[in-house]
């Protein structure tokens, strides 16, 4: 029997970090409606307290886990020690959020989900890793909320096409994997994309359209880009880290459409149009 409907077997305890952001709260959301686990929602402000930065935090969190959704900070100092001390407390399921190929981020980006997969890869119990593209939420939520309310989103990515995928997607793959029977999804590497890959400036006028006013893509170079992202209040180090994720995309790395949702879900992933005309409904961008 799937997740969704469940088993004879004692349901599982699963620890969600990041249980406020984008895809934790609907990992918890998603586990609790089917009822197929005891879920510990874990953050620094939420039901169960972890902080990356306090160690203290960490044995309470993980006390009788037996699956843990990984999501990790940007600092990696703290990452593999974390792990360890999870398998070490009983953690026999990990499920670790990353993005697409992160195997080939620099320096700048994305080095807390390379330090999450390599750890969790050394474990010996049952990891899954999960690399999405970006969030249709990017645009809704807060990274390009603010510029598209202003009806100018500007990004240095041209044309380079990108397949958005839904967080709620996302959730929906992580909750099964870390409800599973057996270990189907064990040593497995998910890339997770939308169904269809969108430029930047194709979303925005997608999303314009959806929205029923004026919407334009903007054309930046990376050196605009940084110091559009300082002259708006964004530190440094965080300017540089979207600077990276951008060369990233414009080297093609993420650009090309998975079929990982359809292999977990056994169907497609939810396309951008659709899920604009519904945001745009409640007036999110006006």
């Amino acid at each position: 029997m799937t997740a969704k409907t469940g088993t004879h077997r004692t349901p599982p305890t699963v620890l969600v970090l990041g249980a406020t952001g984008k895809t934790g709260s609907r990992v918890v959301a998603r586990l609790r409606a089917w009822g197929t686990a005891t879920v510990r929602a874990a953050s620094r402000s939420g039901e169960v307290r972890f902080d990356w930065t306090l160690p203290d935090t960490w044995e309470p969190a993980l006390a009788g886990a037996d699956a843990l959704y990984l999501v990790v900070p940007d600092d990696p100092s703290a990452v593999g020690e974390f792990v360890r001390q999870a398998e070490a407390s009983g953690v026999r399921r990990f499920v670790a959020l990353s993005g697409r190929s992160m195997e080939k981020a620099g320096e700048d980006f994305g080095q807390g989900m390379v330090a999450g997969e390599a750890a969790v890869q050394a474990t010996g119990a049952a990891w899954t890793i999960l690399r999405p593209n970006n969030f249709f939420q990017n645009f809704d939520e807060d990274l390009w909320l603010a510029p598209l309310r202003a009806g100018r989103l500007g990004l240095p990515i041209g044309d380079m096409p990108e397949p958005f995928i839904d967080a709620e997607d996302v959730a929906e793959v992580a909750a099964t994997v870390l409800t599973a029977d057996g270990d189907g999804h064990a040593g497995r590497v998910y890339e997770l994309s939308g169904p269809r890959a969108l430029t930047f400036a194709e979303a925005t006028r997608t999303i314009a359209a959806a929205a029923g006013r004026p919407i334009r893509y903007e054309e930046l170079t990376p050196d605009a880009y940084r110091t559009e992202l300082l002259a708006e209040g964004w530190p440094e180090e965080a300017a540089d880290a979207l600077g990276a994720m951008f060369a990233l995309h414009r080297e093609s790395h993420t650009s090309e459409v998975t079929d990982g949702v359809r292999q977990v879900l056994g169907r497609a992933p939810a396309d951008l149009e659709p899920w604009a005309r519904g945001v745009a409904a409640r007036g999110v961008w006006a």
